[in-house]
């Protein structure tokens, strides 16, 4: 698994683009992947890669930062994040397990929805900033490692 992961980094160094395409394709990714649209981060993704013709292969990089089992962590820190920003007070919404429906946990929950929003949109924000600048650097240093 190890030499599995090392190998997909190493496509990712030595794919045939600049630095800054490399890294902009990822960070975009990562924003994409903190973003609210759950659901639709592969297809946005594929789609705007495509619209700036960056890299697909990095580009999903990035967007799966957020997968199945990093999702509840991740939207968890959005929203607590959210909720510092926007003021709004930690009340955990008490749910009805035996009668939940989409519309009641829409209405049990709708007060968290613009701390999320607002959460995912700063956590994606700093994530993708920093995920330009290591990637980038990555890049670089391997490109002079691997030229020496």
């Amino acid at each position: 698994m190890r030499r599995r992961f090392r190998e997909g980094i190493r496509q990712i160094l030595t794919i045939d683009d600049t630095p800054h395409r490399i890294a902009l394709a990822f960070a975009i990714g990562v924003f994409i992947a903190m973003s609210a649209l759950l659901g639709l981060h592969t297809i946005l993704g594929l789609a705007i890669a495509h619209l700036l013709r960056l890299s697909k292969r990095v580009m999903l990089v990035g967007v799966y930062v957020n997968n199945p089992w990093t999702l509840v962590p991740i939207s968890t820190f959005c929203v607590w994040i959210g909720m510092i920003c926007t003021g709004t007070g930690a009340a955990v919404p008490v749910i009805d397990w035996e009668n939940l429906s989409l519309k009641s946990l829409l209405n049990d929950c709708s007060h968290l929805i613009m701390p999320f929003v607002a959460g995912t949109t700063i956590v994606g924000i700093v994530s993708a900033v920093a995920g330009y600048f290591l990637l980038k650097q990555a890049v670089i240093r391997y490109r002079k490692q691997d030229a020496s």
